[in-house]
């Protein structure tokens, strides 16, 4: 094994719930702001692929925010500012040691999220960026999980062939089914304890971690 791919949204990183912040800064109570969070998730999946540099993911950011503020029923002036402010990404506890053990083993780690390009920004607030060798997001290769283009990419990136990788998330069909569809072997991480609520691995079937702190032992 030459190197390990990683899921971002769930594997490495969480989401500091908006809500509040977002309602102090929308002027709006909880309950609203969650229903115009949610909006913008969902208008921001949809066109995430959009933000594929800095200028196109300003646009993307503009839209998302307009989307958020008409469904608060607020003036969009100022809604990317306040949605921004609110968004706070964290590492999970387990990630940065698990990252240094697996590098300390010499192997090569890749980020492969679905994304848009700010990924690296949000990894080096967290603490993470250093640990990675690389980051591959959906908007930069232009295809999604479960396209298995952003796997190719990868795969490039790390300059490896898929028999040499691993790949460890938290999604059964984005980063299971996905990566084995093209020879990559895949690890399920099931951070809500529910191992056996999820279709895992056709082909390594008890390969489910808990915690990313369980990935060093599991690789060696």
């Amino acid at each position: 094994m030459k190197a390990v791919f990683l899921d971002g949204m769930g594997t490495l990183l969480r989401l500091d719930d908006p809500a509040p912040r977002l309602a102090e800064r929308l002027g709006v109570d909880l309950a609203a702001a969650e229903r115009a969070f949610r909006a913008e998730v969902a208008y921001y999946l949809e066109h995430h692929l959009e933000g594929r540099d800095t200028g196109s993911l300003e646009d993307l950011r503009r839209r998302s925010a307009a989307v958020m503020a008409a469904a608060a029923g607020v003036d969009p002036s100022g809604a990317v500012d306040a949605l921004m402010e609110s968004l706070r990404f964290e590492a999970f506890p387990d990630a940065a040691p698990a990252l240094a053990e697996l590098r300390s083993g010499g192997l090569r780690l890749v980020v492969v999220s679905n994304w848009d390009c700010s990924l690296p920004d949000a990894l080096s607030e967290a603490g993470l960026l250093r640990l990675v060798d690389d980051v591959v997001v959906s908007a930069a290769v232009g295809a999604a999980k479960p396209d298995p283009r952003i796997f190719e990419a990868a795969l490039a990136a790390a300059g490896c062939e898929a028999a040499d990788v691993v790949h460890v998330g938290d999604s059964p069909a984005n980063d299971i089914a996905c990566p084995e569809a093209i020879g990559i072997r895949a690890i399920l991480i099931d951070r809500e304890v529910t191992i056996g609520a999820h279709p895992h691995s056709a082909a390594h079937p008890r390969e489910s971690i808990r915690s990313l702190s369980e990935l060093p032992a599991l690789l060696s």
